[in-house]
């Protein structure tokens, strides 16, 4: 996958992601979907790096700030850039929480959570289907 600059919005047609992803990471990322709880390949990767992603490249999380949330989601305490992320309040399925969206191509990557271990107190709770970890050499 070619890495994209965060400061350019990335946009394609539905058809165009359709033909650029996996069914799975489509439903997430263009459908807000979720995985089913401890599913995921990144619950418990521990191959230091940086998660990009899936749908366009951007860098996201480096590895250092992932920890195991028990909740069955990579979860990271803190984005690797603050602009890589947007937040929108998501009101779906009759509950207020905050979405964390791609800046860079608009896709859903999950939710975060003011329950975190980091300095920070939150708890970004990501797909592993939004996700394309990048090993560090």
């Amino acid at each position: 996958m070619e890495k994209t600059d965060i400061t350019t919005p990335i946009t394609k047609t539905d058809d165009e992601w359709r033909a650029s992803l996996t069914p799975e990471q489509y439903e997430v990322l263009r459908k807000a979907g979720t995985e089913r709880a401890f599913t995921g390949q990144y619950v418990n990767e521990k191959t230091p790096g940086m998660y990009n992603c899936a749908g366009c490249g951007a860098p996201l999380f480096a590895s250092d700030t992932k920890f195991d949330s028990g909740t069955g989601w990579p979860s990271f305490t803190d984005p690797a850039v603050a602009e890589a992320v947007e937040l929108r309040t998501d009101r779906s399925y009759g509950m207020s929480r905050t979405e964390v969206i791609c800046k860079s191509c608009g896709g859903h990557l999950g939710h975060v959570f003011p329950d975190g271990p980091g300095a920070s107190g939150e708890r970004y709770c990501i797909n592993s289907a939004a996700l394309a970890l990048e090993p560090k050499e």
